[in-house]
């Protein structure tokens, strides 16, 4: 079984609209740091093509997390896999992920994260699946796309551990 990836963004418009995204959080944070968490594996692909346009300063960190359950769907609990190695106390926090979709991984992760007394905290996503939005409080302050719910590849995003190096963001068509 061959998988069969349909392009859904091309590489220009992924780069056109994060240098629009850029451009608006440098506005935003105008006299400020930024300090940047990317959250692996996916995110590390949008957060350093953000970062390269970012033009305040910027300092950045990585977590890794996992949302485990049954089957297929987050069960909302949050395993820390790497944790921050830096303080946050008095910063100006800008979570990068790839993808939002129920929003589980994220509540706990920016309820974590607000303990720790940034002086803010922002969520910025390369993709954004708002239907699939279990727990609406989560607010994304910088979008990139807005997109149907399908499942998509590239630019961070997997599906068996291949694919995140494509350029693009693709859906993945699996053929019978």
């Amino acid at each position: 079984m061959a998988d069969k990836i349909r392009v859904l963004l091309s590489e220009d418009e992924v780069n056109a609209r994060i240098n629009e995204v850029a451009s608006r959080i440098s506005e935003d944070y105008v006299g400020k740091e930024i300090h940047l968490i990317c959250i692996l594996k996916g995110g590390v692909f949008f957060t350093c093509e953000l970062a390269k346009r970012l033009e305040v300063p910027v300092s950045l960190d990585f977590m890794s997390v996992s949302s485990y359950g049954s089957g297929t769907e987050s069960s909302g609990v949050v395993k820390i896999i790497k944790d921050l190695d830096e303080p946050l106390a008095g910063k100006n926090v800008l979570i990068v992920e790839d993808i939002i979709d129920s929003g589980r991984t994220l509540s706990y992760l920016i309820e974590i994260l607000e303990k720790r007394n940034p002086a803010s905290i922002r969520l910025c996503t390369l993709l954004d699946k708002p239907e699939r939005r279990v727990k609406k409080q989560v607010k994304v302050d910088y979008t990139c796309f807005t997109i149907p719910d399908e499942f998509v590849v590239g630019y961070g995003l997997d599906y068996d551990q291949k694919y995140r190096n494509l350029p693009y963001i693709g859906v993945v068509e699996l053929e019978q």
